[in-house]
């Protein structure tokens, strides 16, 4: 069974009726500042695909295939940070990859390698607030009736599960001889799905606005070397998740 098909079949996919904002008017905002952010950050985008050239041989793009809403694969678009071919060795990345590039660290840190998402955006693929697309394999075989909830609206740029990863999580590392993909499912997976999982349940438009501010704040503190503050809307632990089969 695909993952599109699983979550057809799951009671998750009747959430995205539910609590929330209205479906033109935030379409039309992720459309405009999409449209915009591209413009503005054209020149940017050349400047760092040459250097990912001169640095790195391989393509300047990483396309990343992703579980989108309702569980549909599609390609989310990313600067290539890792050496070509990497995703062979996993998907997952966590803690001090060898596979990322120096300049890779630094586009990572400062997530400019995320900017061309603002065409997944475009493309009505993504919004700018909305959980992070997962991997294909962690949805298939990880993934409970409940974490499909998530797969109940489009993914985005931000959500609290990916400022809660950024603030509590980033510098987390495996323990000797466990893998980056069962250290992420057994240590990460649950307290991200879980902040998300508010954001699905109580979303708006204002709290796409809180969640837009708040991200720009965390990540300017850490391009600044400075440690985050933030506080989840509500403490993960808080929301109780169905164990895993």
């Amino acid at each position: 069974m695909t993952v599109h098909e699983s979550f057809e079949s799951s009671d998750s996919a009747r959430s995205s009726d539910r609590a929330k904002p209205s479906g033109a008017v935030k379409r039309l905002i992720d459309w405009t500042i999409a449209a915009l952010g591209l413009t503005v950050t054209a020149p940017l985008l050349l400047m760092l695909a040459l250097a990912i050239k001169l640095t790195s041989p391989g393509p300047v793009l990483y396309r990343a295939r992703r579980a989108g809403r309702g569980g549909i694969p599609f390609n989310v678009l990313k600067l290539r940070t890792m050496t070509d071919g990497a995703d062979r060795q996993g998907s997952i990345t966590v803690g001090a990859d060898a596979r990322v590039t120096p300049l890779g660290r630094l586009l990572r840190r400062t997530k400019l390698d995320e900017v061309p998402q603002l065409w997944n955006i475009l493309c009505g693929e993504m919004s700018l607030v909305g959980p992070r697309p997962e991997s294909l394999n962690i949805v298939e075989e990880h993934f409970t009736t409940q974490h499909r909830e998530v797969l109940s609206i489009l993914p985005g740029l931000t959500c609290p599960g990916s400022l809660y990863y950024y603030v509590y999580q980033e510098h987390l590392r495996p323990p000797e001889g466990v893998g980056s993909e069962e250290f992420y499912v057994r240590e990460l997976l649950d307290p991200k799905i879980a902040a998300d999982l508010h954001y699905v349940r109580h979303r708006s438009l204002a709290y796409d606005a809180r969640l837009i501010v708040e991200t720009a704040w965390v990540m300017l503190l850490k391009v600044l070397g400075l440690e985050p503050k933030w506080t989840p809307p509500v403490p993960v632990s808080g929301i109780q998740l169905s164990p895993r089969e």
